[in-house]
């Protein structure tokens, strides 16, 4: 048997060098595409890895300010922090503010969503809506405080039209209630958009089947529309519930975390720790407790994203 004969296609083409050059390529690839990445990714690092892995490390240390500590002091730290009245104080404030708000930005939200689907509104009354409903969404966090502390202030329009003299900011009773009605105006734009897309999404002849079936309108929300929409409520639920108990410019800027604790939420108490008390390392303790449950709260919504995938 000759040498040529002996020589199949695949040695052909080692000996040729046509998969190394195959494979030269896909390297180049995959080096193009990282090298895309490569600044996003560095930014990441420096801006989001870096700061979590120093906040941990000072949570471990005692009194890290800078870099500068006075020791390796374990989990006293965690110790002192879950002991604190103040942070369980805390924890039941952000749970109420942050179950309360998720729970009405769905209702409204929906609300607002098949109002807006719905053909009994005219096109142009339906874009005026559209544009009013959605204002909310397009304030700053800053505007927003400014806007609610002027409107609910003493002298303000709110008590000028329910004839009161009501310290709604100011009251143990009411602050907590008060912001987080705030709170909710603010942010149920994003489950309406949200919701109202998932709306148009739906085909409309599984209703009419519904309809021929005998459905009434009750029958069809509930065997229609929110099994359709399941999947979109339940990652804005829990998108809603991670923003929603970190929220800290809102109620800085209106209550500080006042009248005394009555609005302190984990945010603010955090940031007390480290900019009022200058604790940088119970501050830093309480941050790595809020990024732990955030991160139960993220996990949630990834596995809920790949079963939806």
């Amino acid at each position: 048997m000759s040498l040529h004969t002996m020589i199949t296609p695949d040695t052909e083409a080692i000996v040729t060098g046509a998969p190394l050059s195959r494979r030269r390529r896909q390297l180049r690839k995959a080096g193009e595409s990282y090298g895309f990445l490569a600044p996003t990714l560095l930014l990441l690092f420096v801006l989001m890895i870096v700061p979590i892995v120093m906040v941990i490390g000072y949570s471990f240390q005692d009194r890290a300010v800078m870099g500068a500590s006075s020791g390796f002091v374990g989990l006293a730290n965690y110790v002192e922090v879950l002991s604190d009245p103040g942070f369980w104080k805390a924890t039941g404030n952000t749970l109420y503010f942050t179950g309360v708000s998720v729970a009405a930005h769905l209702v409204i939200g929906l609300t607002f969503a098949m109002l807006l689907n719905s053909t009994l509104i005219g096109v142009v009354p339906r874009a005026i809506f559209r544009a009013l409903y959605v204002l909310p969404w397009l304030f700053t966090a800053a505007v927003i405080a400014v806007l609610w502390r002027m409107l609910l202030a003493p002298n303000g329009i709110v008590n000028f039209l329910l004839t009161t003299d009501v310290e709604w900011l100011a009251s143990p009773q009411l602050a907590l209630g008060t912001v987080t009605f705030v709170n909710i105006w603010a942010g149920y734009p994003f489950f309406m958009v949200s919701l109202l897309a998932g709306l148009q999404g739906i085909p409309g002849e599984l209703n009419e089947a519904a309809t021929v079936d005998g459905a009434n309108g009750p029958q069809r929300f509930w065997n229609v529309t929110i099994p359709q929409l399941r999947p979109i409520i339940v990652s804005l639920l829990l998108l809603d519930f991670i923003w929603t108990s970190q929220q800290f410019a809102l109620i800085w800027m209106t209550t500080g975390g006042g009248p005394i604790d009555v609005t302190e939420v984990l945010s603010t108490f955090t940031y007390k720790l480290a900019f009022a008390q200058y604790d940088f390392a119970v501050a830093a303790t309480s941050a790595v407790l809020v990024l732990l449950m955030s991160m139960v709260l993220a996990v949630l919504y990834v596995r809920h994203q790949k079963a939806r995938d």
